[in-house]
């Protein structure tokens, strides 16, 4: 600022003056200031003083320059082209004036943008997983049960039709009242051994039916499928593994796309279940008045790993409801056929 004023402290120009338009323009002598430009007659008598940081030119790139005080468009000042070196001289001087003052919006501007940043990373961080629990609070059951049973068409497609017969499809019903969920179904493959689906659905491989005498240890499975249904909802593990994108298509459309249900079917059925504390199992074990020992030892037969379940089975010692007559059982180990 101080070099820019140096250059021009000398520089004098002559100019036409008007202070209102109601009065004549009169011929002036034009001189530059510390940060003012001064208007003055011949006799070297000041007229105006006019601030060069409020000073404003009305038409740009023409001539002869028109100047005027900020905000008094009245008040004016012409420069001829002939005094360009003045005209030079002032525009020089108001960019040095305007870089050395502070610029409050330029600051403004960045504490906004600092603003907006952190929102954004804030809701990048924490929109997913809010967004995907409002999904999850929001579906509908019938809704739910739409989403399991695509996620069954799908696995059908690897382990073959649900096992079906008109004779076991009451025990199947039974089975599913007296473990509280909705519905029971029996694969000949596909699942490992269990699985619980969105909207009440448990899968169960044919050999927990077919390979066991005890109805007990099917049911089993089904309580800690339950089990893990209530620690983690099955539609919160589906958009868990396929993502935001997907809770949004649900929330938007109610529907999922073949591919989310394809990538979710592939992962599940390739991964062994979770596994649970014995206390949330035992828990569910109590509510259904059902033991936990006889699928404790279907889990491991030598009983070292399950002890926990087979010394707090919460049924021990005290009389037992039975799972389904013997007849049903029958029945329910025969419904895959040969």
């Amino acid at each position: 600022m101080k070099t820019a004023l140096k250059q021009y402290q000398r520089i004098e120009a002559t100019g036409l003056w008007r202070p209102s338009p109601d009065v004549q323009r009169r011929e002036v002598v034009v001189s530059l200031g510390e940060a003012t430009l001064t208007i003055s007659d011949f006799n070297e008598q000041a007229l105006t003083h006019w601030s060069l940081a409020a000073l404003e030119r009305q038409n740009p790139g023409v001539f002869p320059a028109v100047f005027n005080p900020d905000g008094d468009r009245d008040e004016t000042l012409e420069l001829e082209d002939s005094e360009t070196t003045m005209i030079e001289a002032i525009d020089r001087l108001q960019r040095a004036i305007d870089r050395a003052r502070p610029h409050p919006g330029r600051l403004r501007w960045f504490s906004v943008a600092g603003v907006v940043a952190a929102v954004a990373s804030l809701l990048l961080l924490w929109m997913p997983s809010a967004l995907q629990n409002h999904v999850v609070s929001v579906v509908p059951e019938i809704k739910r049960q739409d989403i399991g049973n695509a996620i069954l068409h799908r696995i059908e497609r690897v382990s073959g039709r649900a096992c079906t017969s008109e004779d076991a499809e009451a025990a199947l019903d039974q089975l599913a009242t007296r473990t509280g969920v909705r519905k029971v179904i029996i694969l000949p493959a596909g699942v490992q051994t269990s699985l619980s689906l969105p909207g009440g659905i448990v899968l169960l491989n044919r050999a927990l039916v077919e390979d066991h005498e005890d109805p007990s240890v099917a049911a089993g499975y089904i309580i800690a499928e339950r089990a893990r249904a209530e620690a983690h909802d099955p539609l919160n593990d589906l958009l868990d593994r396929t993502g935001a994108t997907t809770a949004f298509r649900l929330l938007t459309t109610g529907e999922l796309t073949p591919e989310n249900v394809d990538a979710y079917t592939e992962q599940v059925l390739s991964e062994p279940r979770p596994t649970l504390p014995d206390d949330d199992l035992l828990e569910v074990f109590a509510q259904a008045a059902l033991p936990s020992t006889p699928y404790a030892y279907a889990m491991d037969v030598t009983g070292e790993t399950v002890l926990g379940l087979i010394e707090a089975d919460p049924m021990a010692g005290r009389p037992l409801q039975q799972v389904l007559p013997d007849r049903d059982w029958v029945r329910l180990q025969n419904i895959c056929g040969e």
